[in-house]
């Protein structure tokens, strides 16, 4: 593929997100969750047969992937490399020659699921204090010191079979309503499942928004000096 190609398939695929609907779909699958097209329709406010030339659309440009339950049909995003790259969008579509304000929803700025992992600024702050404390080493791309590894490991996470996964084992990705990184990467997707096993978080089933939980605001003082509002 020449310049003139990637040029080319650049722009067929900022069309497919461009349009309104289109973006509304891909957020809204940002929480990493399977949704028919008719929970698509609602969400993006079009009729089925509009919602499904959408969905067509962000399909065959490689943005979603269409998986098939029995007589039901589910989309999702392609990967965490989507999700990442819809995050970053948004960083770069809010206005930065003024100082930056979050407007997020207060429940999603401050703790919602970015795909796999952990986002807002309980996210952030977590990212924060591994690199503060000496737990995470590296620019962007981390690794996990030992005194790392051993917290990690006494959260539950598997290191080394997260380390034998076939992606980024550790990674920051820019955080849109921080605009500072969060983790992500098979670690990040594995401590956002060990806070929610271990009910320091709860999910909403229809939102990409999480909610701490008494235990979870004891635990995230507890062991990483991190104060919630109850």
């Amino acid at each position: 593929m020449n310049a003139h190609d990637d040029d080319a398939a650049l722009s067929h695929i900022a069309g497919a997100i461009a349009e309104p609907a289109r973006t509304r779909m891909l957020c809204a699958l940002m929480d990493g969750h399977a949704r028919t097209s008719t929970e698509m329709a609602v969400i993006a406010e079009v009729s089925a047969s509009t919602a499904s030339a959408h969905l067509a659309r962000l399909k065959e440009n490689g943005l979603i992937e269409l998986h098939t339950q029995g007589r039901h049909r589910y989309y999702r995003l392609a990967g965490a490399h989507i999700a990442q790259a819809i995050e970053s969008l948004m960083v770069i579509s809010r206005h930065s020659a003024k100082a930056f304000v979050p407007n997020t929803p207060s429940r999603l700025q401050f703790a919602r699921t970015c795909y796999d992992h952990m986002a807002g600024t309980l996210a952030v702050q977590l990212h924060d204090h591994f690199i503060a404390t000496g737990w995470l080493a590296g620019d962007g791309n981390y690794q996990l010191t030992a005194p790392g590894e051993k917290a990690m490991l006494d959260l539950g996470l598997d290191v080394t079979a997260l380390r034998a996964q076939r992606r980024r084992f550790a990674c920051g990705c820019l955080d849109w309503s921080m605009r500072r990184p969060h983790l992500a990467g098979a670690l990040g997707a594995a401590l956002l499942q060990s806070v929610i096993s271990r009910e320091w978080v709860t999910q909403d089933l229809d939102s990409r928004a999480l909610g701490v939980t008494a235990k979870g605001r004891k635990e995230l003082a507890g062991r990483f000096g991190i104060e919630t509002a109850g």
